[in-house]
Protein backbone atom coordinates (compact mmCIF):
# COMPACT_ATOMS: atom_id res chain seq x y z
CA UNK A 1 0.00 0.00 0.00
CA UNK A 2 1.42 3.56 -0.64
CA UNK A 3 0.77 7.13 0.71
CA UNK A 4 1.14 10.15 -1.05
CA UNK A 5 1.93 13.15 0.95
CA UNK A 6 2.10 16.58 -0.15
CA UNK A 7 3.12 19.51 1.40
CA UNK A 8 2.49 22.82 0.48
CA UNK A 9 4.91 24.70 2.42
CA UNK A 10 6.98 26.76 0.73
CA UNK A 11 9.78 26.06 3.44
CA UNK A 12 10.21 22.33 2.70
CA UNK A 13 11.81 21.95 6.55
CA UNK A 14 8.90 24.07 8.54
CA UNK A 15 6.47 23.52 10.87
CA UNK A 16 4.14 22.07 7.88
CA UNK A 17 7.13 19.14 7.74
CA UNK A 18 7.46 18.51 11.54
CA UNK A 19 3.39 17.76 11.96
CA UNK A 20 3.81 15.32 8.42
CA UNK A 21 6.73 14.14 10.38
CA UNK A 22 4.37 12.93 12.55
CA UNK A 23 2.69 10.42 10.74
CA UNK A 24 5.25 8.96 8.46
CA UNK A 25 6.69 6.40 11.25
CA UNK A 26 3.34 4.98 11.78
CA UNK A 27 2.53 4.34 7.98
CA UNK A 28 5.98 3.08 7.60
CA UNK A 29 5.97 0.50 10.72
CA UNK A 30 2.43 -0.09 9.21
CA UNK A 31 3.85 -1.89 5.89
CA UNK A 32 2.91 1.16 3.93
CA UNK A 33 4.96 2.72 1.49
CA UNK A 34 5.32 6.68 2.10
CA UNK A 35 6.55 9.37 -0.65
CA UNK A 36 6.46 13.39 0.68
CA UNK A 37 6.92 16.02 -2.22
CA UNK A 38 7.15 19.69 -1.67
CA UNK A 39 5.87 21.79 -3.81
CA UNK A 40 4.69 24.80 -2.34
CA UNK A 41 8.33 26.75 -3.42
CA UNK A 42 7.44 25.93 -6.90
CA UNK A 43 6.20 27.95 -9.76
CA UNK A 44 2.59 26.32 -10.61
CA UNK A 45 0.03 27.85 -13.15
CA UNK A 46 -3.16 27.44 -12.27
CA UNK A 47 -5.92 25.69 -14.22
CA UNK A 48 -7.18 27.59 -17.36
CA UNK A 49 -10.16 25.77 -17.63
CA UNK A 50 -9.49 24.66 -21.60
CA UNK A 51 -10.27 20.89 -20.76
CA UNK A 52 -7.47 19.77 -22.99
CA UNK A 53 -6.97 16.71 -20.16
CA UNK A 54 -10.14 15.47 -21.45
CA UNK A 55 -8.86 14.41 -25.06
CA UNK A 56 -4.96 13.71 -24.38
CA UNK A 57 -5.69 11.98 -20.96
CA UNK A 58 -3.12 14.77 -19.29
CA UNK A 59 -2.84 18.45 -18.35
CA UNK A 60 -1.32 20.82 -20.98
CA UNK A 61 0.82 22.50 -19.13
CA UNK A 62 3.48 19.49 -18.28
CA UNK A 63 4.93 20.15 -15.16
CA UNK A 64 4.49 18.30 -12.02
CA UNK A 65 1.35 18.02 -11.90
CA UNK A 66 1.61 15.57 -14.51
CA UNK A 67 4.37 14.10 -12.53
CA UNK A 68 2.28 13.91 -9.18
CA UNK A 69 -0.50 12.32 -11.64
CA UNK A 70 1.44 8.86 -11.83
CA UNK A 71 1.70 8.63 -8.37
CA UNK A 72 -1.73 9.84 -7.40
CA UNK A 73 -3.30 7.17 -9.36
CA UNK A 74 -1.11 4.81 -8.09
CA UNK A 75 -1.43 5.41 -4.38
CA UNK A 76 -3.97 4.04 -1.70
CA UNK A 77 -4.38 7.40 0.43
CA UNK A 78 -3.47 10.67 0.15
CA UNK A 79 -2.40 13.67 2.29
CA UNK A 80 -2.83 17.10 1.35
CA UNK A 81 -0.67 19.86 4.05
CA UNK A 82 -0.72 23.40 4.08
CA UNK A 83 0.41 26.64 6.05
CA UNK A 84 -2.19 28.86 6.59
CA UNK A 85 -2.42 32.07 4.34
CA UNK A 86 -4.96 34.68 5.14
CA UNK A 87 -7.43 31.89 6.34
CA UNK A 88 -6.53 29.62 3.26
CA UNK A 89 -4.79 26.75 1.76
CA UNK A 90 -1.20 28.17 -0.31
CA UNK A 91 -1.93 29.46 -3.46
CA UNK A 92 0.84 27.66 -4.67
CA UNK A 93 -0.65 24.25 -3.48
CA UNK A 94 -4.08 25.16 -4.59
CA UNK A 95 -3.28 25.54 -8.48
CA UNK A 96 -1.48 22.43 -7.95
CA UNK A 97 -4.20 20.72 -7.12
CA UNK A 98 -7.17 22.52 -9.26
CA UNK A 99 -4.94 20.73 -11.86
CA UNK A 100 -4.19 17.49 -10.30
CA UNK A 101 -7.69 16.86 -9.62
CA UNK A 102 -9.44 18.21 -12.73
CA UNK A 103 -6.87 16.52 -14.99
CA UNK A 104 -7.09 13.11 -13.60
CA UNK A 105 -11.35 13.57 -13.22
CA UNK A 106 -11.54 10.07 -15.45
CA UNK A 107 -9.61 7.82 -13.43
CA UNK A 108 -11.75 6.51 -10.05
CA UNK A 109 -10.54 8.07 -7.50
CA UNK A 110 -13.05 6.37 -5.30
CA UNK A 111 -12.41 4.65 -1.60
CA UNK A 112 -8.81 6.19 -1.93
CA UNK A 113 -8.18 7.79 1.99
CA UNK A 114 -7.96 11.93 2.03
CA UNK A 115 -6.25 13.44 4.89
CA UNK A 116 -6.04 16.98 5.29
CA UNK A 117 -3.95 19.22 7.46
CA UNK A 118 -3.34 23.13 7.99
CA UNK A 119 -0.73 24.61 10.31
CA UNK A 120 -0.91 28.15 11.15
CA UNK A 121 0.78 30.53 13.94
CA UNK A 122 -3.01 31.30 15.32
CA UNK A 123 -6.43 31.04 13.27
CA UNK A 124 -8.00 30.36 9.90
CA UNK A 125 -6.71 25.94 10.33
CA UNK A 126 -10.89 25.29 10.24
CA UNK A 127 -11.05 27.15 6.89
CA UNK A 128 -8.08 25.85 5.55
CA UNK A 129 -9.12 22.48 6.76
CA UNK A 130 -12.69 22.42 5.03
CA UNK A 131 -10.88 23.83 1.84
CA UNK A 132 -8.72 21.07 1.00
CA UNK A 133 -11.48 18.56 2.31
CA UNK A 134 -13.31 19.50 -0.65
CA UNK A 135 -11.26 18.05 -3.29
CA UNK A 136 -11.80 14.58 -1.67
CA UNK A 137 -15.60 14.52 -0.80
CA UNK A 138 -16.21 16.02 -5.10
CA UNK A 139 -14.16 12.42 -5.91
CA UNK A 140 -15.85 9.64 -3.81
CA UNK A 141 -12.89 9.61 -1.35
CA UNK A 142 -13.20 8.50 1.95
CA UNK A 143 -11.99 11.76 4.80
CA UNK A 144 -9.76 10.31 7.30
CA UNK A 145 -10.11 12.51 10.66
CA UNK A 146 -8.45 12.16 13.83
CA UNK A 147 -9.55 13.35 17.48
CA UNK A 148 -9.98 16.82 16.60
CA UNK A 149 -9.52 18.93 13.67
CA UNK A 150 -6.44 17.91 11.38
CA UNK A 151 -4.13 21.29 12.65
CA UNK A 152 -1.17 21.77 14.33
CA UNK A 153 0.45 25.61 15.53
CA UNK A 154 3.67 27.44 15.58
CA UNK A 155 4.83 30.39 13.76
CA UNK A 156 8.67 30.27 14.10
CA UNK A 157 10.51 27.34 12.27
CA UNK A 158 10.23 24.27 14.92
CA UNK A 159 8.11 26.20 17.20
CA UNK A 160 5.01 23.57 16.48
CA UNK A 161 7.28 20.73 18.52
CA UNK A 162 5.52 22.87 20.94
CA UNK A 163 1.79 21.71 20.47
CA UNK A 164 1.39 19.02 21.98
CA UNK A 165 -2.12 18.21 21.07
CA UNK A 166 -1.35 19.04 17.24
CA UNK A 167 1.17 16.39 16.66
CA UNK A 168 -0.78 14.34 18.80
CA UNK A 169 -3.63 14.62 16.39
CA UNK A 170 -1.20 13.76 13.69
CA UNK A 171 -0.01 10.37 14.88
CA UNK A 172 -3.89 9.51 15.24
CA UNK A 173 -4.83 10.88 12.06
CA UNK A 174 -2.00 7.80 10.59
CA UNK A 175 -3.42 5.21 12.63
CA UNK A 176 -6.86 6.30 11.65
CA UNK A 177 -5.76 6.25 8.00
CA UNK A 178 -4.17 2.63 7.90
CA UNK A 179 -7.14 1.29 10.01
CA UNK A 180 -8.98 2.68 6.97
CA UNK A 181 -6.86 2.00 4.01
CA UNK A 182 -6.82 -2.02 5.44
CA UNK A 183 -9.84 -2.11 5.70
CA UNK A 184 -11.12 -0.59 2.47
CA UNK A 185 -8.67 -3.38 0.98
CA UNK A 186 -10.54 -6.16 2.48
CA UNK A 187 -14.36 -4.51 1.49
CA UNK A 188 -13.01 -4.21 -2.18
CA UNK A 189 -11.40 -7.78 -1.90
CA UNK A 190 -14.69 -8.96 -0.87
CA UNK A 191 -17.36 -6.76 -1.59
CA UNK A 192 -15.23 -4.76 -4.73
CA UNK A 193 -16.98 -1.06 -4.94
CA UNK A 194 -20.49 0.47 -4.93
CA UNK A 195 -22.15 0.45 -7.66
CA UNK A 196 -21.93 3.63 -9.58
CA UNK A 197 -24.42 4.97 -11.95
CA UNK A 198 -24.29 7.13 -14.89
CA UNK A 199 -23.51 10.88 -14.17
CA UNK A 200 -25.79 13.39 -14.18
CA UNK A 201 -25.32 16.63 -14.57
CA UNK A 202 -27.77 19.40 -13.74
CA UNK A 203 -26.58 23.12 -14.93
CA UNK A 204 -28.58 26.30 -13.21
CA UNK A 205 -28.83 28.38 -15.96
CA UNK A 206 -29.77 26.94 -19.25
Amino acid sequence: MKVLILNGSPHAEGNTALAIGQMVPIFEEAGIEVEVVSVGHLTIKGCTGCAACFKIGKCVTDDIVNELSEKFQACDGMVIASPVYYASANGTLISLLDRLFYSNSRFDKRMKVGASVAVARRGGCSATFDQLNKYFTISGMPVASSQYWNSVHGALPGQAAEDGEGLQTMRTLAHNMVFLMKSIALGKEAFGLPEKEKSVRTNFIR
